[in-house]
């Protein structure tokens, strides 16, 4: 492959004319410009992209690890940015982590390596420590609340969004109140726990573990925990469920199982996705492109720590 030296003698030039040219500097008389362009051409010369970003300190790569690509919330965060990427000149550079810590330690090792200028975690299977780590080597930015940490984050306070969907199912009239998560493991799920726990007990309502649903994730993990129920003495009225595509499985499994949605079984879904408006189910909406947005943003910001709390929106439907 030719390089730039090769060019030069070609053109009958300097190497720093040939640089000139391929910045388009205005101190390049005609002649040499025409000669070194003619150079370029006749060898069909290739810049060297990896030795221009170390020249200039950047990639222009922005790593994203999800633990699914086929999850419509991962696929939101990511539309947003998708876009953020685009407007700013920057590609994604995408790992699915399978939630193996392994597949996200590498994405890590990436952005220390230099490979990538920033790296956004959507949900996080490895330890603070290992995160803390990596910090020095360039931009990590979560979507889970990192207050309190050096660590740039966009999220939702579930908690607090918890809290107000157990408290509007209550003022429904509903005491036997369950939910679903996708993993008992994540951040996200340790603040819903807890604010579930906080809830029955400030209420005076009994704890059920078997009202809890975990590896709830997709369509058809509906049909599975309309089976739980349907195996239940004393089932729940109602549910928090993480995900509109898990309660799109439970309201068709309902229905074929002659349960009364909301009139046996009330509803509320998470994301507000288009299978909720189809479906007529109602759901806690999290604009989860403006998100992925912010998400990229913060990753450009080599800086002090930044925290974006997303505000939640009810979408009232028929499944309460």
């Amino acid at each position: 492959m030719t390089n730039i030296r090769e060019l030069a003698k070609m053109a009958g030039v300097s190497v720093s004319t040939v640089s000139r040219v391929m910045n388009n500097h205005p101190y390049v008389s005609e002649e040499k410009r025409n000669a070194v362009l003619a150079a370029i051409r006749e060898s069909n010369y290739q810049p060297n992209i990896n030795a221009i970003h170390l020249s200039m300190g950047k990639t222009f790569l922005v790593g994203v690890v999800v633990p699914y690509i086929d999850h419509p919330y991962f696929a939101l965060l990511l539309k947003g940015m998708a876009i953020e990427a685009l407007e700013n000149n920057y590609k994604l550079v995408l790992f699915q982590s399978n939630y193996e810590e392994a597949k996200e330690f590498d994405a890590l090792k990436m952005l220390k390596q230099k490979q990538i200028d920033a790296l956004i975690i959507c949900s996080r299977i490895c330890s603070w420590s290992t995160v803390e780590e990596f910090m020095p080597y360039g931009p990590i930015v979560l979507c889970e609340d990192t207050r309190g940490k050096n660590v740039s984050s966009t999220y939702v306070d579930h908690y607090k969004t918890f809290i107000f969907a157990l408290e509007y199912l209550y003022q429904k009239g509903h005491r036997k109140i369950g939910y679903s998560i996708g993993r008992k493991t994540g951040s996200n799920s340790k603040f819903r726990g807890m604010a579930y726990k906080d809830f029955i007990k400030d209420y005076q309502l009994p704890y059920e573990p078997a009202y809890i649903f975990d590896e709830c994730l997709y369509f058809e993990d509906g049909e599975r925990v309309i089976s739980q129920i349907k195996q239940m003495d004393d089932p729940p009225t109602a549910l928090l469920i993480t995900s509109d595509e898990v309660a799109a499985g439970i309201v068709t499994c309902a229905q074929q199982q002659d349960i009364s949605v909301p009139g046996d079984l009330a509803l509320i879904g998470f994301n507000n996705q288009p299978i909720a408006k189809m479906m007529n189910i109602t759901t806690i909406e999290i604009p989860l492109v403006e998100m992925g947005r912010k998400l990229f943003l913060q990753g450009m910001v080599d800086c002090q720590a930044t925290y974006q709390e997303i505000p939640v929106t009810l979408i009232e439907r028929r499944t309460v």
